[in-house]
Protein backbone atom coordinates (compact mmCIF):
# COMPACT_ATOMS: atom_id res chain seq x y z
CA UNK A 1 0.00 0.00 0.00
CA UNK A 2 0.93 3.42 -1.19
CA UNK A 3 4.15 2.15 -2.98
CA UNK A 4 6.39 4.91 -3.76
CA UNK A 5 6.81 5.85 -7.45
CA UNK A 6 9.13 6.55 -9.88
CA UNK A 7 9.20 8.99 -12.68
CA UNK A 8 7.82 6.45 -14.98
CA UNK A 9 5.15 5.20 -12.66
CA UNK A 10 3.60 8.21 -11.35
CA UNK A 11 0.50 9.70 -12.34
CA UNK A 12 1.04 11.97 -15.21
CA UNK A 13 0.50 14.86 -13.16
CA UNK A 14 3.31 14.63 -10.83
CA UNK A 15 5.45 13.16 -13.13
CA UNK A 16 7.19 16.72 -14.27
CA UNK A 17 7.68 17.45 -10.14
CA UNK A 18 9.51 14.45 -9.75
CA UNK A 19 11.98 15.25 -12.36
CA UNK A 20 12.54 18.23 -11.01
CA UNK A 21 13.50 16.90 -7.87
CA UNK A 22 15.24 13.70 -8.74
CA UNK A 23 17.22 16.44 -11.12
CA UNK A 24 17.77 18.87 -8.10
CA UNK A 25 18.09 15.55 -5.64
CA UNK A 26 21.21 13.85 -7.93
CA UNK A 27 18.58 11.89 -9.38
CA UNK A 28 17.30 10.63 -6.06
CA UNK A 29 13.32 11.57 -5.19
CA UNK A 30 13.03 11.56 -1.72
CA UNK A 31 10.86 8.50 -0.17
CA UNK A 32 7.82 11.01 0.95
CA UNK A 33 7.72 12.58 -2.31
CA UNK A 34 8.02 9.18 -4.25
CA UNK A 35 5.05 8.22 -2.44
CA UNK A 36 2.69 11.01 -2.16
CA UNK A 37 3.38 11.33 -5.72
CA UNK A 38 -0.11 8.98 -6.28
CA UNK A 39 -2.06 12.05 -5.27
CA UNK A 40 -0.59 14.84 -8.45
CA UNK A 41 -3.01 17.44 -6.56
CA UNK A 42 -1.93 16.96 -3.10
CA UNK A 43 2.18 16.49 -4.38
CA UNK A 44 1.97 19.72 -6.10
CA UNK A 45 -0.88 21.37 -3.50
CA UNK A 46 1.99 20.65 -0.79
CA UNK A 47 5.03 22.10 -2.57
CA UNK A 48 3.10 25.27 -3.50
CA UNK A 49 2.21 25.85 -0.28
CA UNK A 50 5.55 25.06 1.11
CA UNK A 51 7.06 27.75 -1.36
CA UNK A 52 4.18 29.95 -0.17
CA UNK A 53 5.16 29.58 3.47
CA UNK A 54 8.95 29.77 2.13
CA UNK A 55 8.53 33.41 1.24
CA UNK A 56 6.40 34.50 4.47
CA UNK A 57 7.41 37.60 6.20
CA UNK A 58 8.64 34.96 9.59
CA UNK A 59 12.48 34.72 9.31
CA UNK A 60 13.90 30.92 8.58
CA UNK A 61 14.31 30.02 12.22
CA UNK A 62 11.19 31.15 12.83
CA UNK A 63 8.66 28.89 10.47
CA UNK A 64 11.21 26.07 11.32
CA UNK A 65 9.80 26.60 14.87
CA UNK A 66 6.43 26.58 13.12
CA UNK A 67 7.16 23.51 11.54
CA UNK A 68 8.81 21.26 13.92
CA UNK A 69 5.84 22.23 16.28
CA UNK A 70 3.50 20.74 13.85
CA UNK A 71 5.60 17.73 13.21
CA UNK A 72 6.35 17.07 16.86
CA UNK A 73 2.47 17.45 17.89
CA UNK A 74 1.79 15.37 14.77
CA UNK A 75 4.20 12.72 15.73
CA UNK A 76 5.69 12.81 12.09
CA UNK A 77 9.61 11.19 12.73
CA UNK A 78 10.25 12.18 8.72
CA UNK A 79 9.46 15.39 9.31
CA UNK A 80 10.98 16.14 12.55
CA UNK A 81 14.80 14.17 11.26
CA UNK A 82 14.24 16.63 8.02
CA UNK A 83 13.08 20.07 9.41
CA UNK A 84 15.92 19.64 12.35
CA UNK A 85 18.67 18.86 9.81
CA UNK A 86 17.38 22.18 8.19
CA UNK A 87 17.53 24.03 11.61
CA UNK A 88 21.28 22.63 11.73
CA UNK A 89 21.53 23.94 8.29
CA UNK A 90 20.70 27.66 9.02
CA UNK A 91 23.37 27.75 11.97
CA UNK A 92 20.83 27.06 14.96
CA UNK A 93 21.96 25.97 18.43
CA UNK A 94 21.24 22.14 18.61
CA UNK A 95 19.69 22.79 21.52
CA UNK A 96 17.20 24.31 19.79
CA UNK A 97 15.79 21.55 17.55
CA UNK A 98 16.05 19.06 20.92
CA UNK A 99 13.60 21.70 22.88
CA UNK A 100 11.48 21.73 20.11
CA UNK A 101 11.10 17.87 20.10
CA UNK A 102 11.00 17.77 23.73
CA UNK A 103 8.21 20.13 23.97
CA UNK A 104 10.40 22.04 26.04
CA UNK A 105 10.77 25.97 26.59
CA UNK A 106 12.78 27.55 23.87
CA UNK A 107 15.63 29.69 25.34
CA UNK A 108 14.85 32.15 22.76
CA UNK A 109 11.70 34.36 23.91
CA UNK A 110 10.79 35.37 20.74
CA UNK A 111 11.07 31.89 18.86
CA UNK A 112 9.60 30.97 22.21
CA UNK A 113 6.23 33.00 21.39
CA UNK A 114 6.18 31.39 17.82
CA UNK A 115 5.88 27.87 19.31
CA UNK A 116 3.73 28.69 21.61
CA UNK A 117 1.35 30.47 19.24
CA UNK A 118 1.39 27.59 17.31
CA UNK A 119 0.76 25.42 19.58
CA UNK A 120 -2.19 27.65 20.45
CA UNK A 121 -3.70 27.75 17.25
CA UNK A 122 -3.50 24.22 16.52
CA UNK A 123 -5.32 23.57 20.63
CA UNK A 124 -8.40 26.02 19.21
CA UNK A 125 -8.32 25.46 15.41
CA UNK A 126 -7.41 28.78 14.95
CA UNK A 127 -9.83 30.25 17.38
CA UNK A 128 -6.85 32.12 19.48
CA UNK A 129 -8.24 34.68 21.77
CA UNK A 130 -7.24 37.98 22.02
CA UNK A 131 -4.71 36.92 25.05
CA UNK A 132 -2.57 34.88 23.03
CA UNK A 133 -2.34 37.44 19.76
CA UNK A 134 -1.25 39.89 22.41
CA UNK A 135 1.13 37.94 23.49
CA UNK A 136 2.48 37.33 20.62
CA UNK A 137 2.56 40.63 19.35
CA UNK A 138 4.67 41.74 22.27
CA UNK A 139 7.00 39.73 21.05
CA UNK A 140 7.57 41.96 17.74
CA UNK A 141 5.53 39.70 15.57
CA UNK A 142 2.64 41.50 13.27
CA UNK A 143 -0.85 40.44 12.28
CA UNK A 144 0.39 39.26 9.00
CA UNK A 145 3.24 37.00 11.12
CA UNK A 146 -0.20 35.31 13.01
CA UNK A 147 -1.62 34.97 9.55
CA UNK A 148 1.38 33.40 8.67
CA UNK A 149 1.78 31.00 11.32
CA UNK A 150 -1.75 29.38 10.56
CA UNK A 151 -0.56 29.37 6.53
CA UNK A 152 2.34 27.15 8.51
CA UNK A 153 0.01 25.15 9.87
CA UNK A 154 -2.18 24.26 7.52
CA UNK A 155 0.52 23.29 5.31
CA UNK A 156 2.61 21.18 7.88
CA UNK A 157 -0.48 19.33 9.00
CA UNK A 158 -1.22 18.49 5.21
CA UNK A 159 2.28 17.27 5.23
CA UNK A 160 2.55 15.23 8.28
CA UNK A 161 -0.87 13.88 8.29
CA UNK A 162 0.33 12.51 4.38
CA UNK A 163 3.33 11.33 5.49
CA UNK A 164 2.05 9.62 8.23
CA UNK A 165 -0.28 8.20 5.67
CA UNK A 166 1.97 6.67 3.16
CA UNK A 167 4.32 5.65 6.06
CA UNK A 168 7.12 7.97 4.27
CA UNK A 169 10.55 7.18 5.47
Amino acid sequence: MFAPHTVETAPEGSRATMAAMAGAGGGVVPDAVARLAASPELLTGFLDMTARFDRCTLDPIAREVVIMTVAVHNDCHICIAMHAGKLRKLGAPPELAAALRGQQPLADERLEAVRVFTREVMATAGAVDTRAVEAFSAHGYTERNALEVVLGVGTYTLSTFANRLVRAA
